[in-house]
């Protein structure tokens, strides 16, 4: 028989492990930020006892969502469970702007689902770039020095609800480094990165200008002294992806960014890379 359940915390460690073997390379503490965002947010499918399926189905305030963690294991796939789960993801999603990040091949069957493309983000792998000048007028700060309450107004600009408890774990959990760009003492930047088991990961990035971005990619890969760094970039901001380039990194994937909703109004001028695939 096969039954879906909310996870439990060792469930959604498992949902981690599954997502690294599918080449996805979360970061090394990102579930315990995933988790307490929305603990009811994950749900696990098993066969006979056996967990098997996964997917993940956040709600963020009031009228946004977003769906990760869609798999299935390898032997048991074909078999309708993913369709299950799927389901009863989307039903706790329901009336909702729900937001994913799927595999491009994907596209035609998430759009049977309801979901149309907004754009594409690009994964950008390569040698940790050295740092740059830091911009005049601009200084860079650690993330949790700056009142929580800015942090998070600043974050608002780029995503399409206040996501306060994931953006506390996610700016404080081990083995990351969180900074800010402050010009004029307002936020001109914002971005995280987290060790990984491969490359270290970059994200959220935001900045004023490309100048920014780049000082802070800079300063992060120091801040945990990585020998190599991902920068998951939207493909509407030709800066970001310019940016890639201009650092040395190279494209290994990319994902389909679709909504069931009309586009988010954010600031997609200053989004030069997304938080995670997982959870937006």
């Amino acid at each position: 028989m096969f039954e879906i359940a909310v996870a439990s915390a060792s469930d959604a460690w498992r949902m981690a492990d599954w997502a690294a073997d599918e080449g996805w390379n979360p970061g090394n503490t990102d579930m315990q930020a995933f988790f307490t965002t929305d603990p009811g947010g994950f749900l696990i499918g098993r066969l006979d006892g056996e967990p098997i399926a996964c997917i993940s189905v956040v709600k963020y305030g009031g009228s946004f969502g977003f769906l990760g963690f869609y798999i299935v294991r390898p032997p048991w796939r074909g078999k309708g469970h993913g369709f299950g789960i799927w389901q009863a993801g989307m039903a706790r999603l329901q009336g909702r702007n729900v937001g994913l990040d799927g595999v491009v091949a994907q596209q035609a069957n998430y759009r049977k689902s309801g979901f149309r493309l907004a754009w594409n983000n690009v994964r950008h792998v390569g040698p940790a770039p050295t740092m740059a000048s830091v911009p005049p007028g601009v200084t860079l700060r650690d993330a949790a020095a700056i009142p929580f309450d800015r942090l998070a107004a600043y974050d608002r600009r780029f995503f399409p609800e206040n996501r306060d408890s994931f953006l506390a774990a996610w700016i404080s959990l081990p083995e990351r480094a969180a900074l800010v760009a402050v010009k004029d003492g307002e936020l001109a930047g914002f971005g995280v990165i987290r060790r990984s088991k491969a490359a270290a990961k970059i994200g959220p990035l935001y900045a004023a200008s490309t100048a920014v971005a780049d000082a802070l990619v800079g300063a992060l890969a120091a801040r945990i002294a990585t020998s190599e760094v991902a920068l998951d970039t939207p493909d509407i901001n030709k800066q970001a992806t310019a940016l890639a380039a201009n650092l040395g990194l190279k494209p290994s994937f990319e994902t389909a960014r679709m909504y069931t909703g009309p586009d988010p109004a954010i600031d997609q001028a200053g989004l030069f890379g997304v938080a995670s695939f997982e959870l937006g």
